[in-house]
């Protein structure tokens, strides 16, 4: 296998030494590998289909001549899930999630520690310096330790000390920075230029851009096998590729990915990308809605989500506008409140459970649908970048779980029992009545409800079965279709209004059709709230349910 660093300031070419971390000519640091993509581009493929599915399968496009297999933990490989409820609530049917989770280290910085691991035991190093929000330290201890290796980690005091300790426990020696990770950067940078130390230089490492990559080389093989070709090219790409960004790296090498693949005529496109920060520090986001071209840093990250606290991305930041500018992307921003409430609807609704910073592209996800960028026939592949954190109380909140007290002497244990369940019987949750003909509509609402709060859900598949349930129920809340068969939503309010213990219970009416005027009329003064379906992820429904049962 044979491969050149070319600079991409210069053009010069040159051969490859992990311990050469500068152009020789113009001393740029930002340089990428090339390789024999003619050559590569016809033979790779025949050769895919006996070799296991791990990030090795690439390895003619990987800076590594001899890879050892001993080193590997399985890295790579990771699944690509359909996101069937996720798809039905925001009216995106084809959203996968590439589930990163699942490395040996519970993130995608696994793939980035493995082949930078590889290619630094291939040269002879047996020290290096990294610093890190967590992930990749973690990461990089475990393959270092695996090597024979001795890693530095110098993070930041904000950094989770479940992670610190993850990173110890591997043997590596960790530097708490009382600062920022742009200063932890700094001090990491110094120390390993005193000690003469090879240092992880995050998207300006070669290594580590192309590890990204295959990121995309998995994904194409992985929707093809799913969705099949689209006859203009051997393999599919999505329309989008979502991924929540510290410092860019994982965006800038999965276009790489994507971009060889194009050369060499594996698949006919590259799909748009979106690259999503948090607000509270969101230096490229920020840059690109204001037309710069160089990013404006952030001097006082003000979010929660230590890992995502990047304040200046340097030139990242213009590599990965370009092609977020070339794809027809967009950058964008979420709150640490809409990535913890994306939590909680990711795990709720798809039974995945990802960590704050992961959960940041979900919300991005759901904020780039909502305005329409975002489009109901796109393929959607968002990166689940990583779980390898407990969840914190700041993201559950108060009264997320219940006590039990068992019975006590006195008490026969069937009586104690009894007194014990009470306290956590699904009567003391408020009651919400879906009367709704249709299966998915039903379960939709449902599992939307669930993901915010406990509430006792009740259904009907008809208004007369509805109109039943509530008058037996008396439910705190009602979400009612209007067409349905046996008897349509106006007639059920109309009875529910005409009875005294029924007249007060307030009701969302959901509907697929734009009602006339006269419909209108016979809705008005009669309940709180017209949504059309869809439209359940908007805040305002939810706010909505949250205030009628108060």
């Amino acid at each position: 296998m044979s491969f050149i660093i070319k600079c991409l300031d210069c053009g010069h070419n040159a051969p490859y030494y992990p311990t050469s971390t500068t152009c020789p000519k113009c001393n740029s640091q930002w340089r990428e590998a090339e390789y024999d993509y003619e050559l590569i581009g016809k033979s790779l493929p025949v050769k895919l289909a006996g070799r296991p599915f791990d990030l090795w399968r690439y390895r003619e496009l990987l800076p590594v001549r001899n890879p050892n297999v001993s080193l590997s933990l399985g890295e790579g490989g990771t699944p690509l899930i359909r996101a069937v409820n996720l798809g039905m609530m925001l009216g995106c049917p084809n959203i996968y999630i590439k589930d990163e989770r699942q490395g040996p280290t519970s993130s995608f910085k696994d793939r980035q520690a493995s082949v930078t691991i590889a290619a630094l035991k291939e040269a002879g190093i047996t020290e290096m310096v990294a610093a890190s929000t967590g992930n990749v330290a973690i990461s990089y201890s475990a393959y270092a330790s695996r090597a024979g290796m001795k890693l530095w980690a110098f993070v930041t005091s904000l950094v989770p000390a479940t992670k610190m300790r993850e990173i110890a426990l591997y043997g590596s020696q960790v530097i708490k920075i009382t600062g920022s990770y742009d200063q932890c950067k700094q001090v990491a940078s110094e120390f390993a230029r005193q000690r003469h130390l090879y240092q992880d230089m995050g998207a300006r490492t070669i290594t580590s851009i192309e590890a990204m990559k295959t990121i995309a080389f998995e994904i194409a093989e992985q929707l093809t096998a799913i969705q099949g070709t689209d006859g203009a090219a051997p393999w599919r790409t999505p329309d989008w590729y979502v991924q929540a960004i510290s410092g860019g790296m994982g965006p800038l090498g999965v276009y790489k990915g994507f971009r060889e693949m194009k050369d060499m005529g594996w698949v006919n496109r590259i799909p748009a990308f979106a690259p999503i920060q948090a607000e509270g520090c969101a230096p490229m986001v920020d840059s690109w809605k204001k037309g710069l071209e160089k990013a404006e840093p952030v001097t006082s990250p003000k979010t929660r989500i230590e890992t995502l606290a990047t304040g200046d991305p340097g030139r990242a930041y213009e590599f990965l506008r370009a092609y977020v500018n070339s794809t027809n992307g967009a950058f964008e921003s979420v709150s640490d409140e809409d990535a913890y409430r994306a939590m909680h609807v990711l795990a709720k609704m798809e039974g995945i459970s990802a960590e704050p910073a992961a959960a940041v592209a979900f919300a991005g996800l759901f904020k780039l649908i909502r305005a329409g960028v975002i489009k109901p026939s796109d393929t959607v592949v968002v990166n689940c970048t990583g779980h390898t954190m407990p969840a914190e109380p700041i993201i559950l909140g108060e009264n997320w779980s219940r006590d039990v007290k068992l019975p006590t002497s006195k008490e026969t244990p069937q009586e104690g029992l009894l007194s014990a369940l009470t306290q956590v019987a699904p009567e003391r949750f408020p009651k919400i009545a879906i009367v709704e003909d249709t299966a998915e509509a039903r379960r939709l609402i449902r599992r939307i409800l669930q993901s915010q709060g406990n509430f006792t859900i009740l259904e009907a598949s008809n208004g007369r079965e509805g109109l039943e349930l509530i008058q037996r129920e008396l439910p705190d809340l009602i979400i009612l279709d209007l067409m349905m068969p046996e008897m349509d939503g106006f007639t059920v309010i109309e009875a529910l209004r005409a009875k005294q213990e029924t007249a007060t219970i307030p009701v969302i009416v959901a509907t697929a059709k734009e009602l006339t005027p006269d419909e209108k009329n016979r809705l008005s003064g009669q309940i709180q709230s017209l949504m059309q379906k869809g439209d359940f992820l908007n805040d305002e429904f939810l706010e909505e349910v949250k205030t009628l049962i108060k």
